[in-house]
């Protein structure tokens, strides 16, 4: 018989791809400020032209959803590595400092010398948040890339466009290399038109629902419709969350749901990037669609316990006692439908 060359293991598991930046919290005080919580919207109202009090303030550098997907692999076991633009600032540095003690490989961050580093505000009251978002303009361009099994791609900020063409090419170098596609609000307002050849080319396409309305222009179709929808259009597997009401999943075969683990949320930024990691990290070590729901919904459940996208995600042991506190909260097989 021939001899076959043995496959070469990749150089990282994940590569993820999009923005590192410094997170401000604001805890604002009850008392001078006017929240109306509902169960689907949240308004915090401030007195304008007013000094508002704040509560507690916490800094965590190396947040945003690209820095939050390659902390959450490498805690859950993969070897990642991260491609971000940051400023030749303090923030810059502490972020650098803050991979290095997570594990996670700068290889291909970038230090941009003329700009300083992006930067968030969040404002959060009752496990509810607004975020004030600034992305610093940059030019984003790809590095060479080793070889990897997975690329997280992600938010970027505005002028992305090119370098999400480098990518689809090396993608089609590199066919081996599973893609997980969880865009941001850049990425979005371009339109399902322009985002067509990522989402054809993505392993896992992660959304929630109200961006997945929003792409594909509808309010009043099912789960179900929405997954199916962006499965004619190429992802494999198609991942939709609904907060409060829990996460679907389908690989146009088969369809899944899986409910939240109960709990109080302390405050909810980083639970979808938390999902999104540990779904496709879960799919990337061979676990089927149904337990990476359950792996996603217990890293968001555990996230939500503390300020900041990053403090409550899960390593490996830490997701197994999570999975075993919540073995009774199954998900379930849905009946194969699009409409």
């Amino acid at each position: 018989m021939p001899k076959t060359t043995p496959t070469k293991k990749p150089v990282f598991d994940m590569i993820a791809i999009g923005e590192a930046v410094l997170d401000v919290f604001l805890e604002v005080d009850e008392a001078t400020v006017a929240c109306e919580l509902k169960r689907t919207e949240c308004q915090i109202c401030f007195a304008f032209g007013e000094k508002i009090p704040v509560r507690r303030l916490t800094r965590i550098p190396g947040a945003g959803n690209a820095s939050n997907a390659a902390v959450g692999a490498k805690r859950l076991g993969l070897n990642s590595v991260i491609y971000s633009v940051i400023g030749n600032d303090e923030a810059g540095r502490e972020i650098r400092a803050k991979w290095k003690e997570e594990g996670v490989s700068a290889k291909y961050a970038i230090t941009d010398k003329k700009r300083p580093t992006s930067y968030s505000s969040i404002l959060f009251r009752e496990g509810e948040r607004t975020i004030l978002v600034y992305h610093e303009p940059c030019k984003y361009v790809l590095p060479k890339l080793s070889s990897a099994a997975w690329i997280y791609y992600t938010s970027l900020g505005v002028g992305h466009e090119k370098l999400e063409k480098q990518l689809l090419t090396h993608l089609k170098a590199h066919p081996e290399t599973e893609l997980c596609f969880n865009p941001g609000t850049h990425q979005l307002r371009r339109g399902l038109a322009s985002l067509l050849p990522v989402i054809k080319r993505s392993t896992v396409f992660a959304v929630n629902k109200e961006e997945a309305e929003r792409l594909l222009g509808v309010t009043e179709k099912t789960i179900q419709h929405l997954m199916h929808t962006f499965i004619q259009q190429g992802a494999k597997i198609v991942v939709i969350t609904d907060g409060h009401n829990g996460s679907y999943a389908t690989d146009g075969a088969e369809s899944w749901f899986q409910p939240i683990f109960d709990g109080e949320a302390f405050e909810r930024t980083g639970a979808g990037d938390s999902f999104a990691t540990a779904f496709s990290t879960a799919i990337a070590t061979g676990l089927t669609i149904p337990e990476a729901l359950r792996w996603g919904t217990a890293n968001a459940w555990s996230v939500v316990q503390f300020i900041g996208p990053q403090k409550g995600l899960l390593t490996k042991a830490g997701m197994k006692k999570v999975l075993k506190k919540f073995a009774g909260t199954k998900g379930k097989k849905l009946n194969h439908q699009a409409s």
